[in-house]
């Protein structure tokens, strides 16, 4: 450890003895004047962060969670004012709308973000962009000092042999490592302050746990006080050790963690506590279980085994070509790399079968193949005992239309130029070959059914809340008329209490329509609470299935066990 380092954290430790909060916010208000008028975005916000704390504040999107963190940055938006309150960073008076090149701001404060991919520049080297933040924050450092500087802090964020990595690119990291390196980052000129803003929503499970546990061990090491900006309890209850509860801009209360989770004061902590997913761990049904294992095993074996089967896929395997861009420890040895290796199941009629697995596992991969968007390497698919060529392409196979997707972001998904009513009526042209302006009843029908105002039909997307683009989305692939639907993370980017409609909104639909789904997630609690059924999916293969209680409850498969451990153990049960 270098004595810059170590001066840092003899020093954090010593001014955590004082009593006195480092962050201060009292009756904060602040509004936003455009030419359509003037919002309310925060109003009467109090709360204190004390040295070397984590703060968890949480909401649902439109709380103004992250404009309470993007006032104490000084990172606020053009037409954005002050109208009230103050901010106190360490006795002293810092504006909220203040340019964040302040210097008593820019030493004392940093920030995590979100998409650690577009906080890392692509045409350098992770060294090189940690040293060159480390000598903007240190310009006294000798380049020698700034190198060994920031070397100490790729160890200190766990990144494996940092001298070799140093000179790797952000894309020869994973996706928890480029976190790390970020977090490295903000470590570099020795902040008081660290504003983590989502900064694992975006990681799996088990890389987020990797994640939250880095954040309280750099805490506790250093004294550094952080702001952990989610929308996710599991996060906070890992962590925190307060949390600010927000709602339309308002605080609904501020407590310590403990006690706003195991006794909330207030009925909107209460909906959002009761939301979240828990994982169900006590043995429910063993010989279902048994059941689909024999099932799923009997695979090309013998077809009377399936229970009602509407897709039978055997013998799938997805090879990519051989690509400098990262390196594998699977390559093969012209540089291929196998994306799915013998992946062979069936989707029963009118149930939902789940696909669980970290980033990389081929979980999205296999979606693709059934819908027709990528093509497989080798493998067979038959889909209402008709089989289709799979290693095709979709258009040319006659697979595209059987198979419609949900994605993940249902704001990517949306033709931002196109109003929701010309959207739903694309696809009833594409499902029952309606011409102009025909549809629009069934488009009507869907989305009152749905739970969706008829009036959106004339809206854009941009002028909908995520659970209603997300709502739009799956009436769009109803409306095509397809015989299965793979949901791919439908509701990973959703607030926990929207999540929770969409969950029981997709059983309904499958029960109604009877259909056949595939759900991809990564959430066990979500999986076990939607599907009957579930896939583990590892490095392209299947590492373990069955029915979601007996894989969950019973399953002595270690990667599973390990899935389920990196759940938070307050919301399992």
């Amino acid at each position: 450890m270098t004595p810059a380092l170590s001066n840092h954290m003899s020093s954090t430790h010593a001014r955590t003895t004082q009593s006195a909060p480092l962050l201060e916010v009292k009756n904060l208000g602040l509004r936003h004047r455009s030419p359509g008028g003037t919002h309310t975005i925060l109003s009467d916000v109090s709360f204190t962060l004390g040295r070397g704390e984590i703060l968890g504040i949480i909401g649902e999107s439109g709380a103004g969670k992250s404009s309470i963190g993007n006032a104490v940055l000084g990172l606020m938006a053009p037409g954005m004012q002050q109208v009230s309150g103050t901010i106190m960073l360490d006795g002293l008076a810092i504006d909220a709308i203040e340019s964040s090149h302040h210097a008593n701001r820019r030493q004392k404060i940093s920030a995590v973000f979100q998409d650690h991919t577009a906080s890392l520049d692509p045409l350098m080297s992770v060294g090189a962009q940690l040293l060159e933040t480390v000598i903007a924050h240190n310009p006294q450092m000798s380049a020698r000092q700034a190198h060994e500087r920031s070397l100490d802090l790729l160890e200190q964020v766990g990144i494996p042999q940092p001298g070799e990595r140093y000179r790797n690119f952000p894309h020869q990291f994973s996706g928890g490592q480029r976190q790390r390196a970020v977090i490295a980052m903000a470590l570099a000129g020795s902040p008081d302050i660290i504003i983590a803003d989502e900064p694992t929503s975006a990681l799996d499970a088990t890389v987020q746990k990797q994640i939250l546990h880095l954040l309280r061990s750099i805490v506790d090491q250093t004294g550094v006080s952080v702001i952990l900006v989610t929308h996710d309890m599991g996060v906070v209850s890992e962590v925190t050790d307060h949390v600010l509860v927000m709602r339309n801009g308002k605080v609904v209360e501020f407590d310590r963690t403990d006690r706003v989770l195991d006794n909330p004061r207030e009925d909107y902590t209460r909906e959002l506590l009761a939301a979240v997913p828990r994982l169900q761990l006590t043995p429910n049904d063993p010989p279902l279980h048994n059941q689909i294992a024999r099932e799923q095993s009997d695979i090309g074996k013998n077809d009377s085994a399936m229970r009602d089967p509407i897709v039978l896929v055997s013998g799938i395997t997805k090879t990519f070509g051989p690509t400098n861009v990262v390196s594998f420890d699977r390559r093969g040895r012209d540089g291929s790399r196998p994306a799915l290796d013998d992946i062979s199941f069936v989707l029963p009629r009118g149930e939902i079968t789940g696909i669980v697995g970290e980033s990389g596992s081929g979980k999205s991969t296999i979606g693709r193949i059934l819908a027709g968007l990528v093509t497989a390497s080798s493998g067979t698919l038959t889909l209402d005992g008709q089989r289709y060529d799979v290693t095709r392409p979709g258009h040319r196979s006659g697979l595209i239309g059987q198979v419609q997707m949900i994605f993940q972001d249902p704001a990517v998904s949306l033709n931002p130029r196109m109003r929701i009513g010309e959207t739903l009526r694309e696809a009833i042209r594409f499902g029952a070959g309606a011409k102009g302006r025909e549809g629009q009843h069934e488009a009507e029908v869907m989305m009152e059914w749905l739970g969706l105002p008829v009036s959106l039909l004339t809206r854009f997307p941009h002028q909908l809340s995520g659970g209603q683009k997300q709502r739009v989305c799956i009436a769009r692939a109803l409306l095509a008329q397809p015989r299965i639907i793979i949901a791919d993370e439908p509701t990973s980017a959703l607030d926990v209490s929207v999540q929770a409609q969409i969950i029981t909104l997709l059983r309904d639909t499958v029960k109604a329509r009877d259909l056949s789904m595939l759900f991809i997630s990564h959430d066990l609690a979500v999986v076990q609470q939607l599907c009957q059924s579930v896939m583990i999916f590892k490095d392209g293969r299947i590492e373990d299935r069955g029915s979601c209680d007996a894989v969950f409850s019973s399953s002595q498969n270690p990667y599973t066990r390990s899935l389920i451990d990196a759940r938070p153990r307050r919301f399992s049960r």
